[in-house]
């Protein structure tokens, strides 16, 4: 017997459960560096490029997909073709990876939320950080030595994770971005205006947005740019597919789509002027320029520069444990998206309810999760699949779509068809071009740069056995999740379905 499918509860649930799956620790860390990094405030200009032809486009492309064929990634996928299933699995596979290593950074940043009420780093917070609280060891050789303090909150974090998943979607994960999304809101804005008028707070602001027009010039700023949208977007691995699947039938979707995109925008925005404004005062407390500073982007930021500047500001204490704490609502409320890719695929392909799936997903994932990245070798771990699984697994999912569903399949009319088909803004031809054309060529340019950079130059100098084993193999893990899950019989009638029909194309709407 087939379940009825579970719905968002309204509109506003939708799109708050879907700004906070975009909204997540890549704004907060991620973009301010990549920004400063790629001409400052010149950058704005590729990455605003990058919104309006890849982000909102893809954003767009997966909520068509969701909503009209009305399932999981795999589910959608199936029912669009048989063939296409196993791309929806990879995705899948993806997601589940970065479940793996994005609770264990939610855990540090809740740890972090209880040492900024003592400042427990003391003087030397970059020693506190690989030292005394991940116990780093030689990346050289494996260990299997646990670390209680990220063991502990890394259990907290799965227990807080299933619970949430395992009441559903509208009782969990809409419920729990009701209130997380606004307090996330509310406590970052009371940080952001707090670093705004420290002294110094001007030399940031200016290091941020002044623009090296020479910058646009070069290709990896471009690159970087785009790159950065698909990061923060949440797009391309099954998230938007899914939860658009939960919407009612005349749900709006353009619309939404748009203000999901430049929500997610508007907060890596103030998320930069905050980090910035509170680098410009560190720089100015140790007598050097803001570009000197040496932890400006990534884990250093928020792990080392952030409990350095907490040292030296006026009411440190406070705003160190909203700021943590601010990092480990944002981490939730994407972990929970992720989650819901992998629980919602495998309730409908195996017949699982929610609690099954959040129990016995989140029970053999938290196990993984502490086996690999709660040992003194955790770090490099953890940093070696980040970026193989984003930079290729990410990428190459998207790559995938555009090609399966523009060149392969031959369904972006009937998808456009579908949005327009809707309440809200209408799409053109343009979106079609942009979907089918401009996205595989850029995104395909981006993956095979980045496939050769890893295959040639080790990343990080880490040793081969930490990049074969975690970086080349997490990619191997998906493609075996991928194949081996399309392999499994379905216990639901999932071919079954017939989506809705669309004036002038017809119940299945080939172009």
């Amino acid at each position: 017997m087939t379940r009825p499918r579970e719905q968002w509860s309204s509109q506003v649930g939708f799109i708050l459960a879907a700004v906070g799956s975009a909204v997540g620790l890549g704004n907060i860390w991620r973009f301010p560096g990549v920004a400063y990094d790629n001409g400052g405030g010149a950058f704005l200009i590729p990455y605003l490029v990058a919104l309006l032809t890849a982000g909102i486009p893809i954003l767009l492309l997966d909520y068509s997909i969701g909503h009209r064929f009305r399932g999981s990634a795999p589910t959608s996928f199936r029912r669009m073709s048989r063939r296409a299933e196993t791309l929806g699995w990879f995705q899948v596979g993806v997601s589940w990876v970065i479940i793996l290593y994005y609770t264990v950074v939610i855990a540090w940043s809740a740890s972090y939320t209880v040492f900024a009420a003592t400042q427990a780093w003391g003087e030397d917070p970059a020693g506190f950080f690989a030292v005394d609280y991940l116990q780093a060891g030689d990346p050289s050789t494996p260990s299997a030595t646990v670390v209680p303090s990220v063991l502990i909150p890394l259990v907290l974090v799965w227990v807080v994770a299933v619970v949430i998943l395992s009441l559903g979607v509208q009782r969990g994960v809409e419920r729990a971005n009701v209130v997380f999304i606004p307090l996330l809101v509310v406590m970052f804005l009371v940080i952001v205006i707090r670093a705004v008028t420290l002294p110094g707070a001007t030399d940031g602001l200016n290091a941020f947005f002044t623009p090296d027009w020479v910058a646009l010039r070069d290709p990896q700023v471009w690159i970087a740019a785009y790159g950065q949208i698909f990061f923060s977007l949440s797009i391309a691995f099954g998230i938007m597919i899914t939860y658009s699947s939960y919407l009612r039938r005349r749900a709006l979707l353009t619309s939404t789509g748009l203000v999901v995109g430049f929500a997610n925008s508007s907060f890596e925005l103030l998320a930069g002027i905050g980090v910035f404004s509170a680098l410009g005062f560190i720089a100015g407390q140790q007598g050097v320029a803001v570009g000197d500073l040496t932890t400006i982007q990534g884990l250093g930021l928020a792990f080392i520069a952030f409990p350095q500047i907490l040292s030296l500001m006026p009411g440190g204490p406070v705003f160190g444990v909203l700021f943590f704490a601010s990092l480990t609502l944002a981490g939730l409320t994407s972990l929970l998206s992720i989650l819901q890719v992998v629980s919602a695929a495998f309730q409908e392909k195996l017949g699982w309810s929610p609690r099954q799936a959040a129990a016995r997903i989140g029970t053999v994932a938290a196990v993984i999760s502490i086996v690999l990245f709660s040992t003194t070798t955790g770090l490099y771990v953890l940093d070696t699949v980040d970026k193989f699984i984003n930079d290729l697994g990410v990428v190459g999912s998207a790559v995938l779509s555009t090609l399966l569903v523009g060149f392969a399949l031959r369904r972006l009319r009937e998808l456009q068809a579908h949005l327009n088909n809707r309440p809200g803004l209408s799409m053109g031809t343009w979106w079609r071009f942009l979907v089918g054309i401009v996205v595989p060529l850029v995104l395909g340019y981006i993956l095979v740069r980045g496939a050769v950079s890893l295959a040639v130059t080790p990343y990080e100098d880490y040793p081969a056995w930490i990049l074969g084993l975690f970086g080349w193999g997490s990619l191997g893990f998906v493609l075996v999740v991928a194949i081996g899950m399309t392999l499994v019989p379905w216990r639901s009638a999932v071919d079954d379905f017939v989506p809705d029909a669309l004036p002038g194309l017809g119940g299945r709407g080939r172009r």
